[in-house]
């Protein structure tokens, strides 16, 4: 199946070379994608000389703007699979066919691979930690099934999501909101056991701080999309 792996990057020049060389040793068959969310460093440099297609946004529009340019280049070139893949080095190249798999099968529309399955002794941090947990447990009660990793950015996206996507999709902080709106769609969510690692290059812009205020406006988000019709 035509497969497309989604790179969003903001200032990733430190980990890209190896995120970019494990994709292609491990996923020869895929394109990828680096969306470059208006980088200060030498981010798309960097990917253009690794022989990756690049889109460079005018200015930093967050994940959710990112990883809809992903979307809408998915739709247009018909791709049947959009994998989304960090680019700070957590996810690790040899589980892309994982969180593939429930999708070349048929059985599932959008797989988010998770870290709290079993696989591996991921910690994240305390606070994340925290966020994580109310969210998991918000979504499970919503979707009507077992969430351990809503935040996970990681994930495999089939074509019907693909063409939803490139339509609609959160703004900021999106990939708990994302699941609420699947399922409104009526789309069938799944969850698959996978490996992460910590960063390889560069610091994360979550904060102490930054994850109170991320997760009140996500649950602000979730119930605004509950109400709507």
């Amino acid at each position: 199946m035509k497969t497309l792996i989604i790179i969003p990057a903001y200032n990733e020049e430190a980990s890209l070379p190896g995120v970019i060389r494990d994709l292609k040793a491990s996923v020869p068959s895929a394109d990828i994608l680096v969306v470059d969310d208006g980088s200060r460093d030498g981010t798309a440099r960097i990917a253009q000389g690794l022989g990756v297609t690049v889109i460079r946004l005018p200015y930093n529009l967050g994940i959710g703007g990112a990883m809809q340019a992903g979307y809408m280049y998915a739709e247009r070139g018909g791709y049947d699979i959009a994998v989304q893949f960090d680019g700070d080095g957590q996810h690790i190249a040899g589980e892309v066919a994982t969180i593939i798999g429930p999708i070349a099968a048929g059985v599932s529309d959008i797989v988010i691979g998770s870290r709290f399955l079993g696989k591996g002794e991921y910690k994240a941090p305390f606070f994340r930690k925290i966020g994580i947990w109310v969210f998991s447990s918000v979504l499970s009660r919503i979707l009507g099934m077992p969430v351990t990793d809503s935040t996970s950015g990681f994930r495999a996206a089939n074509r019907t999501v693909i063409r939803y996507f490139s339509n609609t999709y959160p703004d900021d902080y999106p990939e708990v909101e994302a699941l609420v709106l699947l399922h409104k769609a009526g789309m069938r969510i799944a969850e698959t056991s996978v490996m992460m690692q910590g960063r390889t290059g560069g610091t994360s812009s979550i904060t102490a701080g930054r994850s109170v205020y991320y997760m009140v406006k996500v649950l602000l988000a979730i119930f605004i999309d509950l109400l709507k019709k």
